[in-house]
């Protein structure tokens, strides 16, 4: 009980720092939705021309990759704002206090993704104003659960690479190099169906690919689609996984 206090405890002030300084939240949309009106027209004439990928729909196939891409940027360059406090000494004050170690990486890891599912919401309602776009709201619902695995994941990984390097100069080209071609390999943009033999089977070995093909199932209705059962596995072993090294390296840093 005492870890699930001071998580909330954690979260709660993370949360409150999010919404005194909304800039960050609001930047980290811009950005996919300059995609959903600049780009995603350029997919219309995919509709109904028999592309691999595209059978659903070119909307209901670009959305739910482009809110895995939002999940991705957003969660994985959380780190810098802890580089900040170890510069401002807040962690350092931080090994005085009764807080629970684990509960300070699970509040802010929690923050990162509660932020990231409004983010997620905003983008389908936006991209349903449009009139291009069907949406099937348990499907999306049950997308969200997949965008939540990734954004903890991501998160958590950001986190226990800033305890690490320290340093906003080494954080940015680490974070997009992993990140990078995790995108180029996971169909955000569009769909591995299209793409040569050799680099779908790369894309086999990719989580995130699996978390795109399930959101993209899950938001065309297809509940029982393998890639959901695939994607969750594969996310939630990772998750546990990551979490737990980014754990123990956050309770060493304030031990």
């Amino acid at each position: 009980m005492k870890i699930v206090r001071d998580t909330w405890l954690v979260y709660s002030r993370a949360m409150k720092l999010n919404l005194k300084q909304p800039v960050w939240l609001i930047v980290m949309l811009v950005q996919p939705i300059y995609f959903l009106f600049l780009f995603a027209p350029l997919l219309d004439p995919m509709e109904g021309a028999g592309v691999p990928g595209f059978e659903n729909g070119a909307m209901e196939t670009f959305v739910p990759g482009l809110i895995i891409m939002m999940a991705l940027f957003g969660s994985a360059f959380v780190g810098f704002g802890l580089i900040a406090e170890l510069r401002q000494g807040v962690i350092e004050r931080m090994r005085v206090t009764p807080v629970s170690r684990v509960a300070l990486m699970l509040g802010r890891t929690l923050s990162t993704v509660t932020t990231t599912v409004f983010q997620s919401l905003a983008l389908v309602l936006l991209a349903a104003l449009t009139g291009k776009l069907d949406v099937y709201w348990p499907g999306v619902f049950l997308m969200l659960l997949i965008v939540m695995l990734t954004a903890f994941m991501l998160a958590a990984v950001s986190l226990g690479l800033a305890i690490i390097l320290k340093s906003e100069d080494a954080m940015a080209p680490t974070i997009n190099t992993l990140v990078q071609p995790i995108m180029l390999i996971s169909g955000i943009m569009l769909p591995m169906a299209m793409a040569p033999t050799w680099l779908q089977s790369v894309a086999d070995f990719n989580p995130f690919y699996y978390a795109v093909q399930a959101s993209r199932d899950l938001f065309a209705g297809n509940l029982d689609s393998d890639f959901v059962w695939q994607a969750t596995a594969i996310l939630g072993v990772l998750t546990v996984l990551l979490v737990w090294w980014a754990t123990r390296k956050f309770a060493r840093a304030v031990a």
